[in-house]
């Protein structure tokens, strides 16, 4: 693609979105064998239709990603787990669409909480800055099991594998259902839409480190928080690869053709896409502008940060 075309914003690739997901909101849906999926009534531009729990297992069962704080959300899952035992709740990151249903779910269940760790952010922060996500994050979840990544826990026919994925957030975790294809990949990998990556809770260098560690892994099924099945995932993420890549050259184009500021590096880059989601936007080119000044490929005024001017170099 030549400059002209980066500058005029015709930096899209051929990224397919999968819009189609019908939720079924209340109702399990069989995914696989022991694996069902109930989608919380929570939809937004953030999270689509709403966030997907899945339940895997038959008599001993595990939780992954509660959901938000909903009572429908949570008669549901009641409904659904009728009586069972339920060992573990596998929790992929701190946002709260994904934890905040925990400390009632685990009161009624006595499930032990499973986590990458707290939420903290991706790098250290700066002199007055505070999380751009802020509202979203759930300071208050400490996972009683600290699940390394590689380490494995068992249930009643499952057991289910932490790989350790951040960038959308430092303690984003997708879980590996062993020996059966399957990946919960959290917010890392959705097929409805790409993940916000905003500093300082998350990193773009993460981000595509962890996109590169999920392409050399078996798993044939993806199953996101937010979305449809992902039935291609190697292709799907080579796909979205390329797009940051092409994302990442057309921010930079746009700095070395004279934007300074991010809302103009937005304005040309977003102007066909919804208005509701240009403050997520900024925060993506944030992220990749953050990783270009690391990368020695753009200068910032002072640290980098949303209201920087920046400089090609």
């Amino acid at each position: 693609m030549d400059a002209a075309n980066l500058a005029a914003g015709s930096w899209r690739t051929h990224l397919k979105l999968n819009s189609s997901f019908v939720p079924d909101y209340g109702r399990p849906r069989r995914l696989a064998d022991r694996v069902h999926r109930i989608t919380a009534p929570n939809p937004s531009p953030f999270t689509f239709h709403g966030t997907n729990t899945y339940i895997v297992g038959t008599k001993t069962l595990a939780i992954i990603d509660p959901g938000p704080d909903s009572d429908t959300h949570l008669d549901s899952l009641m409904e659904f787990i009728a009586g069972r035992t339920v060992s573990h709740i596998f929790v992929t990151h701190t946002h709260r669409d994904h934890s905040d249903l925990v400390p009632r779910l685990t009161a009624v269940t006595n499930a032990k909480t499973v986590a990458e760790g707290a939420h903290r952010p991706s790098r250290p922060m700066r002199g007055g800055e505070t999380e751009t996500l802020d509202t979203s994050s759930d300071r208050t979840f400490r996972p009683e099991i600290v699940l390394n990544d590689g380490a494995r826990i068992s249930g009643d026919g499952w057991t289910i594998e932490a790989v350790h994925t951040p960038g959308h957030t430092k303690n984003h975790c997708a879980f590996s259902l062993v020996d059966k294809g399957i990946l919960f990949s959290g917010d890392h990998v959705m097929g409805w839409a790409t993940t916000i990556v905003a500093p300082p809770s998350g990193k773009m260098s993460d981000y595509m480190t962890s996109l590169d560690k999920l392409l050399t892994r078996p798993e044939r099924l993806y199953l996101p928080g937010h979305g449809d099945v992902v039935k291609n995932p190697k292709s799907y993420m080579k796909a979205l690869k390329a797009h940051r890549k092409m994302r990442e050259r057309a921010v930079l184009q746009r700095i070395r053709g004279g934007d300074r500021v991010i809302s103009d590096v937005v304005t040309a880059l977003y102007r066909d896409t919804d208005p509701r989601l240009h403050a997520a936007a900024a925060l993506s080119v944030f992220a990749h502008l953050e990783d270009l000044v690391e990368r020695g490929l753009v200068r910032a005024t002072g640290e980098p940060s949303p209201s920087a001017a920046y400089f090609p170099v």
